[in-house]
């Protein structure tokens, strides 16, 4: 192999590890969420727009949440080499210079709300403005490290996705966007106040004010085990109101009971090494828990054509 072939390799070798930093910036797992919920809010949308729009405007809105994500890898690199959940992104690494972080956030911010407002409306653009904007200033850099309420807070950010999805198809604001939006903000805190009891070192390390840290393992608890209750009726809404169907009511009947079991559980639970394990199970269920109860709506408005 010639000298110029090696030199060749190693460039397109450094390339690909530049362009997967950027990608990991991104937060690729949360896009994807984010995108799936947008998509729910499209479909049970009453009008129906043409696929190449629908399909752009979801990409958008995927970036947008890149955009953010990014964003908050740059503010937050200093604590996230502090904690083993993110110590391996791409800034603690050296991957990536922190500048260069801060102008990709800023770039896919500015292309994101642009082109969801030329591939759908401005209404769905300005909400998109107000999540990415939302989930920086109002969330990163204001509430995570002031107070322990910054999840519930601060979780508004990550609910707005099936609202946008809503507005692509509509360009207005209905009750059914509206109940996907509380679905979500009121799992968020129990689902991450699950992560935060068996990841308590990593928040206390980093003097993050998460619940368990500042108001102790025992009150968390009892928090993760409230939002779960208040939660259950709230996901039971989109058969109540027509736009799911039975599938959808079975599931959250039966994921919302189990949830709220595992999180009775959990509160019960005295033994340290117990209940992290427990809370483990919380926040891996929590995760199926909401994709079904969402992905059941596609079903259920997909059985209806």
């Amino acid at each position: 192999m010639s000298a110029r072939t090696t030199e060749l390799n190693q460039h397109t070798s450094s390339s690909s590890q530049i362009f997967l930093s950027f990608y990991e910036l991104m937060k690729p797992r949360v896009m994807s969420l984010v995108m799936f919920t947008a998509l729910v809010g499209l479909v049970i949308a009453p009008i129906q727009i043409h696929f190449m729009k629908a399909a752009l405007s979801l990409f958008f809105v995927a970036i947008g949440a890149g955009a953010a994500g990014a964003l908050n890898m740059w503010y937050e690199s200093d604590t996230d080499k502090l904690m083993s959940r993110t110590c391996l992104r791409p800034l603690p690494l050296g991957k990536l210079k922190q500048v260069h972080a801060l102008w990709f956030g800023l770039a896919m911010t500015l292309i994101s709300i642009t082109g969801l407002y030329f591939s759908s409306n401005l209404l769905s653009a300005l909400i998109l403005a107000t999540t990415i904007g939302f989930y920086f200033f109002i969330y990163t850099v204001w509430l995570k490290r002031r107070t322990p309420q910054n999840i519930v807070i601060g979780g508004a950010a990550g609910a707005f996705p099936p609202v946008i999805g809503w507005t692509i198809a509509t360009n207005s604001i209905s009750v059914e966007p509206i109940v996907l939006f509380l679905i979500i903000f009121l799992w968020t805190p129990s689902h991450f106040w699950a992560l935060s009891l068996y990841k308590n070192e990593d928040y206390k390390n980093a003097g993050i004010p998460m619940l368990p840290v500042v108001a102790g393992e025992e009150y968390t608890k009892k928090n993760i085990l409230f939002y779960s209750i208040i939660l259950f009726p709230i996901t039971i809404l989109p058969f109540l109101l027509g736009f799911a169907g039975i599938v959808n009511l079975i599931t959250a009947i039966l994921f919302g009971t189990y949830y709220i079991y595992l999180c009775f559980k959990l509160f019960r639970e005295s033994n340290k090494k117990v209940y992290d394990k427990i809370g483990t199970r919380v926040f891996v269920f929590s995760i199926f828990y909401l994709f079904f109860i969402f992905s059941t709506i596609l079903v259920d408005n997909f059985l209806k054509i």
